[in-house]
């Protein structure tokens, strides 16, 4: 069995990976808020812990791997676009007009998601579907002296659990002086965080010991995670946004809630992505969704390979040509493997690059070996145990094109050309084939055409 190596930011340091019980591997990771479509740098974690789920179970059979990611429901972006349409004459009630918004959400995130490789988590738990739960959760937290209930709001005490802040490396008295934090009337430490709020009539709401309100956001995973998965499990990722204050106050929440339990024991968060050098905001005109770029021909597996390229603990930065490129490395693959069966099982040094904590990069080194000695059976089998090259991904790729009778004239043009030490029909060939996306390789053995980034075999009708 390969031994799986994971930096583990709680610690600091790469460790080996022992779950805690090989026959159930557990992993949590933050889902989306589903109030929107998901951008591209939603879209990072998804991939990024989709290569570690296909991995585990890999090393320890599909059947021993549970992943649970939620999808957050309840949120004020959710419930402003539901009052939209109420204002504007629908007159179904708040929760129905939330949980249609949200099931369109869901269904948007599912499509996009499913794009790009990605396998669906074993569960995908609603937050609402669990406020029982959270409720029986935070009752416990204020009988253990771990939270107060004030006007209606239900608080976590912050100082009553000393490690807060080791996840991030902070102490509490230095986020207080480097951080704007509420003032709230009912808050006896501007650090404690809401458990529970109170609603209105507007809001969405449940009934409570403490009143008719709803949750905080921290308090969702904690009930979640330890319902479906238990007091401790093996590892808690989510994109590095997350480590303060939302892991940090799920590690608070939990261990307090369940005092002897280590609540996750590996944590796992993915870089930040930027796109052509830069943070991606709608202010510089560089924000768009996953589905933007579905729409403007970009293929998911396209945008997959992209994200494989770097590795999950440092920056990622989208850019056309990286798309180009995976897009034409893509095309050569599959060529390569048109008709072959996949081997058994992965190449040994795709597994062990990827269980050197997910070095995506060096995997897609040893799959660039695989193919250029000819080894198309090892290229299938590892490529698809990273989510590239399945079959009901390459709807994008043309149909196998022969291209042997243009290379065949390109050459006859280049002998031609030596004689005649006159290149410029050679050339304007070349730029054609260019401009129909064929790629062309030039070397003393021949001509060698190949389909690459935005092949028109259309545009090829006018070199006949």
């Amino acid at each position: 069995m390969a031994t799986i190596r994971l930096y583990n930011t709680a610690t600091r340091a790469k460790e080996d990976f022992t779950p805690i019980d090989a026959g159930n591997v557990r992993m949590y990771v933050c889902g989306p808020t589903v109030y929107d479509r998901a951008h591209l740098g939603n879209a990072r974690p998804v991939v990024v812990f989709d290569v570690l789920y296909r991995l585990l179970r890999h090393v320890y059979g599909a059947e021993h791997v549970t992943y649970v990611r939620n999808f957050t429901d309840v949120d004020d972006k959710i419930n402003a676009t539901a009052q939209a349409r109420k204002a504007a004459g629908d007159p179904r009630d708040l929760e129905a007009l939330i949980r249609e918004r949200t099931e369109e959400t869901i269904g948007w995130y599912h499509a996009d998601m499913d794009a790009l490789g990605a396998l669906r988590p074993t569960i995908e738990p609603r937050a609402t579907d669990y406020i029982g739960q959270m409720i029986t959760m935070i009752a416990g937290l204020i009988g253990s002296g771990h939270a107060y209930e004030k006007d209606g709001h239900v608080l976590f005490r912050v100082r009553s659990y000393s490690a807060y802040g080791a996840l991030s490396g902070r102490s509490v008295d230095d986020m207080i002086a480097g951080a704007r934090v509420e003032v709230a009337p009912f808050k006896e430490d501007p650090m404690d965080f809401v458990l529970w709020k109170p609603s209105d009539a507007d809001l969405p709401g449940w009934d409570s010991p403490w009143g008719r309100g709803r949750p905080g956001w921290h308090i969702e995973c904690s009930a979640m995670s330890h319902e479906l998965l238990g007091a401790a499990f093996d590892i808690h990722g989510g994109g590095l946004d997350l480590q303060f204050p939302h892991h940090e106050n799920e590690i608070a929440q939990s261990r307090c809630a369940h005092p002897g339990a280590d609540f996750a024991h590996v944590w796992m968060h993915n870089e930040m992505l930027q796109v052509e050098g830069k943070k991606m905001s709608k202010s510089l005109g560089n924000f768009f969704t996953v589905r933007d770029l579905l729409e403007q021909g970009v293929p998911g597996e396209v945008i997959r390979l992209v994200f494989l390229g770097t590795h999950y603990g440092k920056p990622m930065d989208w850019t056309a040509e990286k798309a180009a490129q995976a897009e034409a490395t893509l095309r050569k693959w599959r060529g390569l493997v048109a008709g072959i069966e996949p081997a058994a099982s992965p190449l040994p040094g795709v597994v062990s690059a990827l269980s050197d904590d997910l070095n995506t990069a060096g995997a897609l080194a040893e799959l660039h070996g695989a193919a250029g000695r000819g080894d198309f059976a090892g290229l299938l089998a590892s490529a698809r145990m990273m989510g590239l090259l399945a079959e009901e991904m390459g709807g994008w790729v043309a149909p196998a094109v022969d291209l042997s009778a243009h290379a065949g004239r390109l050459a006859n043009l280049r002998a031609e050309a030596l004689k005649q030490k006159d290149f410029s029909a050679v050339d304007a060939m070349k730029a054609a084939l260019a401009a129909a996306g064929v790629e062309v390789r030039m070397s003393k053995a021949g001509v060698e055409l190949l389909p690459g980034a935005g092949f028109d075999a259309a545009k090829l009708e006018a070199l006949k």
